[in-house]
C-alpha cells in the first residue's frame, strides 16, 4: 500500500557532504513523523534524526551540528543532509515513516529498502 524509496548514498571522503531523500508514495493519507535511521555493519541500527509534520526536529548526539534533517509535506518526502562526513557515518541508512492510509484508523510504520553511504578516511 504505501512505498518508501530512498536515493541519494555513495562513496565521500572524509569532510564531505551527501544529501539523501526519501519519497513516500501510495494510498496515503497522511504522513506524521519520518525518521533516518542507519545500521553500520555489526551494530544496531540507531535513529539519526526526526522529524514530525510540523517541522519539529531532534538528532543523535552523534549527528548534532552535522546533519539538517528537513520534509516536503506536499511531497511526502523526507531529506537529510549530511555535511562533514566522518568515517564512523559509514552506514545504511533508513528512512521510516509513520503513515496513515485511506481506510484505516491508525498509523503503520513503513520502511525504506536502505541505501549504502560509505566515507572513506
Amino acid at each position: 500500500q504505501v512505498q518508501l524509496v530512498e536515493s541519494g548514498g555513495g562513496l565521500v571522503q572524509a569532510g564531505g557532504s551527501l544529501r539523501l531523500s526519501c519519497a513516500a508514495s501510495g494510498n496515503i493519507f497522511r504522513v506524521n513523523a519520518m525518521d533516518w535511521y542507519r545500521q553500520a555493519s555489526g551494530k544496531q541500527r540507531e535513529l539519526v534524526a526526526t522529524i514530525t509534520s510540523g517541522g519539529s526536529t531532534n538528532y543523535a548526539d552523534s549527528v548534532k551540528g552535522r546533519f539538517t534533517i528537513s520534509r516536503d509535506n506536499a511531497k511526502n518526502t523526507v531529506y537529510l543532509q549530511m555535511n562533514s562526513l566522518k568515517p564512523e557515518d559509514t552506514a545504511v541508512y533508513y528512512c521510516h515513516a509513520a503513515v496513515l492510509v485511506y481506510g484505516s484508523s491508525r498509523y503503520h510504520d513503513y520502511w525504506g529498502q536502505g541505501t549504502q553511504v560509505t566515507v572513506s578516511s
